[in-house]
Order: C-alpha cells, then sequence, then structure tokens
C-alpha cells in the first residue's frame, strides 16, 4: 500500500508540473521575488504594488510558498527563499528571463500539439503555423525578444563554466555563430581582452546585440554580421563557437550548418559546439531527455556521444574531445578539427 501511495504521490506531481511551471512564470513577470528581496511583504502590498487582485494573489503565492517558493510569513506576508531567489533579476544565475519565456502563448500551444508530433514525428510548428519556430519568433518581435532574453538566461551558467573551465590560448579571433544577442560572446570577450570576436545571427537578431556589446565595453573588438548559416559563415576565426543551435535542427540541417563552418575554418582551427547535451543510454536520468522532446516539436534533436561522432564526420570535422565543464546541466564542450587537420 505504501508503494501504491509513494508512486501516486509522485505521479500527481508530475501531472501538476505544467500548471505549476505557469504559477512560476506569472511571478516571475510580476517580479515579486524583486518586490520582498527588501524584506517580507503583504499580499496586499504586492497586489497593490503589481495591480493585482489581492485575494487572488494571496492564493497563487500560498500556493506557491507549500512548495518552496517564497515563504508565508504570520499576517500573510511572504518572503524570499533559495528558490524565489533565483527569480529575481539581479541574483546571480537569475532564471526570471526563462521563466517568463515559458510563459509565452506559442510555448505552451507547442505542447498542446504535443500529440501531432509523436503521431506523425512531424515538427509541431509546421502544424500550428506552416513554417519554423524561427521563422516564427523573427514575425513576432516581442516573443522573438523574450525568447533571446530567456535563453541568456537559461544557459548563463553554462556559459560562465565555459569561459572558466575552457583553455582559448593560442585563439585570437573567436567567431559566435548563431550567437543571437551576443550575451556570450560579450562576456567571453570581456573576460579574455586579448580575443577579437564576429557575432553573426539572421539581421533581425543581432540588430539587438549593438547594445550589449557596448555596455559591456567590447564593441570595439567585435564585428556584427547578419546572415544565415545555411547560406555562409564569416571567414577569419580560429574558433567557431555553435552554441544552443545544432539541435534545433535535423541532421541534414546540421550538416549543413557545420560544413559552412568547415568552409570557412579551411582546414585550420577548431570547431566548439557548446549548450548541447550528450544523451546517456538507457533509462539514466538527464536533463537532455526532457528537452528533447521540445527538440521534437520544433524540429530538432538532442544526440548521443554516436551521434554527434557521426554528426561530425559527415561535415568534414572529427571529433576531438569532450571537455567537461562545471555547470547544473552537465553540458561539456563538444570539439572538433577538420578532418585531416
Amino acid at each position: 500500500m505504501e508503494d501504491i501511495r509513494t508512486s501516486t504521490g509522485t505521479m500527481l506531481g508530475m501531472i501538476r508540473g505544467a500548471p505549476l511551471g505557469r504559477m512560476v512564470s506569472v511571478v516571475a513577470e510580476l517580479g515579486i521575488a524583486d518586490l520582498v528581496a527588501g524584506g517580507p511583504r503583504t499580499a496586499e502590498e504586492l497586489a497593490d504594488a503589481t495591480g493585482m487582485h489581492a485575494p487572488s494573489l494571496y492564493r497563487l503565492l500560498r500556493a506557491l510558498a507549500s512548495v518552496g517558493v517564497f515563504a508565508e510569513i504570520d499576517g500573510r506576508r511572504f518572503g524570499l527563499t533559495p528558490l524565489a531567489d533565483r527569480l529575481r533579476a539581479d541574483a546571480p544565475g537569475s532564471l526570471r528571463d526563462w521563466a517568463i519565456m515559458q510563459n509565452e502563448d506559442w510555448y505552451w500551444r507547442l505542447f498542446q500539439d504535443l500529440p501531432y508530433s509523436v503521431r506523425t514525428g512531424r515538427p509541431a510548428t509546421e502544424h500550428l503555423w506552416g513554417k519554423s519556430l524561427f521563422e516564427y519568433l523573427v514575425e513576432h518581435p516581442d516573443a522573438g525578444a523574450r525568447f533571446d532574453t530567456g535563453m541568456a538566461s537559461r544557459h548563463a551558467e553554462n556559459n560562465a563554466a565555459f569561459i572558466a573551465g575552457y583553455d582559448f590560448s593560442g585563439i585570437k579571433t573567436i567567431v559566435d555563430v548563431g550567437g543571437g544577442n551576443g550575451s556570450l560572446l560579450a562576456t567571453l570577450l570581456a573576460a579574455h581582452p586579448s580575443l577579437r570576436g564576429i557575432l553573426f545571427d539572421l539581421p533581425a537578431v543581432v540588430t539587438g546585440a549593438t547594445k550589449r556589446l557596448g555596455d559591456s565595453g567590447v564593441a570595439d573588438r567585435c564585428t556584427v554580421i547578419g546572415g544565415s548559416f545555411f547560406d555562409a559563415v564569416p571567414a577569419g576565426g580560429d574558433a567557431y563557437i555553435v552554441s544552443n543551435v545544432l539541435h534545433d535542427w535535423q541532421d541534414d540541417q546540421a550538416t549543413a550548418i557545420l560544413r559552412n563552418v568547415r568552409a570557412a575554418l579551411d582546414g585550420r582551427g577548431r570547431l566548439l559546439v557548446v549548450n548541447e547535451q550528450i544523451i546517456p543510454s538507457g533509462d539514466e536520468p538527464h536533463p537532455g531527455k526532457l528537452g528533447d522532446i521540445m527538440m521534437l516539436l520544433i524540429g530538432g534533436r538532442e544526440r548521443t556521444e554516436a551521434e554527434w561522432r557521426s554528426l561530425f564526420e559527415a561535415s568534414g570535422f572529427t571529433l576531438s574531445r569532450v571537455v567537461p565543464l562545471s555547470s547544473f546541466t552537465g553540458a561539456g564542450v563538444i570539439e572538433g578539427i577538420p578532418s585531416g587537420g
């Protein structure tokens, strides 16, 4: 009987996972964690500050406090907990923007369409919109901006581990292929003053990078170029970062991207695949196995080490090593060199 109760409780927790995530997203968007950073505040005070209905906001905060997000104190006051602290905008390793992104309508519509992808093997994006996620985000710039900030929030810890844990000696110019709003490259150049950088992504995407590079004090060492990595990749780098990109695409598309990187390298230098998972076999728990369902919905896939090696070989690279990094997700640097180099 106890085993049945335990499994029932675990399953109920899983079933409630989606509503709980939405609840976290709502308080993240309201900035509740920032409002209580200076000390506990009542639900009424928080409602006044956010324009919410006080009794309803109290019920939401009470529910979140019951699972450790915020602490309910006497007098209907709420304060920070270690979990809630991750939702402060200026907290080290803040996940606020990631939580906000996951409250986006497009995100929920994708998961509502999961049965379509499981039934057909096709991305839900084409069923919903007749286009890729990235085409959708270009056409909806507000959603695209929240996507960029959400990705930067989600991968900040991995990026910090990469910058601190990888040996960049021998590299003079580094090209960030599909570098989005420049968050990774800006942090990397700030940490390594001898490096120069090239940020490359779609023209509509890189327009948002100029201010970030300037605010980081690295704009004079970074060139911003707009274009498609399916057409070509800028030449001139000693190393090419492809971060959080290849899992968005099936093998033929990922191969096309890497072949363009291979052409730009012209037989020399390094490929650094960052913020990607290496899926273990069997039923071993791994964050990439859950993340792979999002990839299913948008037409991509997470990969095993054998699949990464095959992808590299098909693109003219040899997978030379996997450099482990100290980060929550366990993602490392998948390093490649041009075949024969």
